[in-house]
């Protein structure tokens, strides 16, 4: 088992509700891959250093979880087609 750091950043329009249920949804994804989350960290609204989809702001969440070498990619796969993902980033904490 591998430890992951995975940074997501969702668009600013969203509001509160659907803002969790997005992060419910991702964290339910890494469940279902056999990850146990150790931590998600919110940092909030905060301005982006460069403009994408002619957005300058997002919200970032950091989730660190424990999981096998396959479900990066498995977990890519998914996230890629939400519409409300600015980025994403999983890279492996080496322990």
């Amino acid at each position: 088992m591998n430890k992951y750091e995975f940074c997501i950043v969702f668009k600013p329009s969203l509001e509160e509700e659907a803002l969790k249920a997005e992060l419910d949804k991702v964290v339910g994804y890494i469940q279902n891959l056999d990850g146990t989350i150790d931590k998600v960290d919110s940092w909030g609204k905060r301005r982006l250093a460069y403009e994408i989809q002619k957005t300058n702001e997002g919200f970032y969440y950091f989730i660190t979880f424990t999981s096998g070498s396959e479900a990066p990619s498995a977990l890519e796969k998914r996230v890629r087609i939400l519409e409300t993902v600015l980025r994403y980033l999983i890279i492996r904490i080496d322990v």
